[in-house]
């Protein structure tokens, strides 16, 4: 079984994570897009060392690419998987900034999606079910 990954979307419709990636060296990409499709492929069993818990339910996903270091900050949202950050890595910990952000990201998210009836935009990507 296939696990969807969407991008976390904002109330301005932009995608963050995504336009963070788009902005990088296509071999970049293809290289944190095959980490994506991975993720999307194995699910929770998508263990270390590619992705590792950070902070109660939030995770990070570590993407490489040479001697460059990545990470996309996400959260299982029941059968589906929401990226919320994305960073550059240049330090052992993962800085509270950027965990914060994907924390606000994720509470924008929950509160959207748990809103009814739902309006546009969408909390998730264009992929989202």
């Amino acid at each position: 079984m296939a696990w969807p990954v969407v991008y976390y979307r904002a109330a301005d419709r932009s995608e963050p994570v995504n336009d963070a990636i788009d902005a990088l060296a296509v071999k970049v990409q293809v290289a944190i897009d095959n980490q994506i499709e991975r993720l999307g492929l194995f699910g929770p069993d998508h263990g270390f060392p590619s992705t590792s818990q950070i902070e109660g339910e939030l995770r990070e996903l570590r993407c490489h690419f040479g001697g460059d270091h990545y990470r996309i900050l996400y959260q299982r949202s029941k059968n589906m998987f929401v990226l919320l950050h994305f960073l550059a890595k240049h330090s052992a910990a993962v800085p509270a900034a950027d965990i914060r952000i994907a924390k606000d990201r994720w509470d924008d998210f929950a509160s959207r999606m748990n809103e009814r009836p739902r309006r546009p935009p969408r909390a998730a990507g264009h992929d989202a079910p």
